[in-house]
């Protein structure tokens, strides 16, 4: 077998990782869309394994080539998602979309809410894959991060574009072309997440937040405002308020953008970066605004009517959650169905309307306005033409860069 020597991930990483993990993005609870301290617990030997044993850092010459495909024989598909991120039945006994899926293709979904986090879930698999071996999944949803380096690493397949004539349509322009799988050859979003500017009515005196610039530089917000400890969210929206394109970006302007960040550290205007921990003092209005992410404010809102979003007229970031084949499984064509199957609007709508993420497929409005109005019209589940033509994503980065990025962000959250 082919022998190669792995990248080592610096302290820093890994400290990023743990606190993803504990209280960032890792930590996403998908039904409640909170973000709940400790659900990376169970990662933490996962973070540490990819520590001590590295991730590849080139793409082996036969991975992610066409396996045998098994589909025609076997009706059956094996997909690994994360907990509560399906709809369930009103007596929480059945899959609605699943079961509807097998009844109208023969097709048998095994459906495993193994994936409690990226980290965790890349420890279980990379031996294998790194092998050339199956995985034992045939679908699998990862954050594009991750997805990114599975493809880089050419650890997924290319997908048949003649087995999702509903994907190939129907997914939105804002999640169309990534840069790291442009036209979405290897990959397809199940859901967005957004991160926004969030802030408390009644602690802001009836003012609307609306800019990072008056997160940063307001004196009436001074010592009350927070960021998020993800270096992703918060360096793009900073770079975007700076006219900086988070896509395309270069290192002087990330360094422009933890300039502007330190300042405002300096002076006191930040309070804190936080993960998830930010939506209690925010609801208590000891922080008055922060940027944080559309699923905790869905949340806080149905508690307190206070609570208020702004998308910036810079623009917002946006992660995705994709579905991915990977190298080696043995039922690809079976999977590109069910993936398909998921871009039809009426399906698309009830899953939207369970798991209240952004749905990445056109023309579900009028079909989700059959099950919940209020959910159709909400633009942190379905953003309007100018919410999402104001969407970002932050670039892919080399291994390198995130090396370096990393460390200088950890110098200005004291972390």
């Amino acid at each position: 077998m082919e022998s190669y020597e792995p990248e080592r991930l610096s302290a820093a990483q890994l400290a990023a990782m743990k606190r993803s993990l504990t209280s960032g993005r890792g930590a996403l609870t998908r039904r409640s869309l909170l973000r709940a301290s400790g659900m990376g617990a169970l990662a933490l030997g996962g973070m540490a394994t990819l520590g001590a044993c590295g991730i590849p850092p080139a793409k082996r010459a036969d991975a992610g080539a066409a396996s045998d495909d098994h589909s025609a024989q076997e009706k059956e598909v094996t997909f690994s998602n994360w907990t509560e991120y399906m709809d369930v039945s009103e007596d929480e006994k059945g899959r609605p979309t699943l079961e509807a899926f097998t009844r109208r293709t023969g097709i048998r979904v095994k459906y495993t809410e193994d994936i409690n986090d990226n980290v965790e879930f890349f420890g279980k698999i990379k031996p294998q894959l790194a092998a050339g071996q199956n995985t034992g999944r045939d679908l699998i949803c990862v954050t594009d991060w991750l997805a990114a380096r599975i493809i880089r690493l050419g650890w997924a397949q290319k997908l048949d574009a003649s087995n999702l004539p509903h994907a190939f349509a129907n997914v939105s322009a804002q999640f169309r072309t990534p840069d790291w799988d442009p036209g979405r050859a290897y990959s397809y979003p199940w859901t967005g997440i957004p991160t926004v500017i969030a802030y408390n009515v009644k602690a802001t005196g009836g003012r609307k937040v609306d800019s990072v610039t008056q997160l940063l530089d307001d004196p009436k917000l001074k010592g009350r405002v927070s960021f998020l400890s993800e270096m992703r969210d918060t360096i793009g929206m900073t770079l975007l308020d700076q006219g900086k394109d988070p896509g395309k970006f270069t290192d002087a302007e990330f360094d422009g953008a933890i300039g502007r960040l330190q300042k405002a550290v300096d002076k006191k205007q930040i309070r804190r970066f936080t993960g998830n921990d930010y939506t209690a003092d925010l609801s208590k209005g000891d922080i008055a605004a922060c940027v944080g992410w559309a699923g905790d404010i869905i949340q806080l809102r149905a508690d307190n009517p206070d609570i208020e979003f702004a998308i910036p007229a810079a623009g917002y970031i946006t992660s995705s959650d994709n579905l991915l084949v990977p190298a080696q499984a043995r039922h690809k064509t079976n999977a590109e169905k069910l993936i398909d199957y998921y871009y039809e609007p009426p399906v698309a709508a009830r899953l939207a309307a369970y798991i209240n993420y952004v749905c990445p497929v056109d023309g579900v409005r009028d079909e989700l306005a059959k099950i919940d109005e209020s959910m159709a019209s909400n633009t942190l589940i379905l953003p309007d033409k100018e919410m999402a033509a104001k969407s970002r994503s932050f670039r892919s980065l080399s291994t390198e860069e995130e090396t370096a990025y990393e460390e200088k962000f950890a110098k200005l959250i004291g972390a």
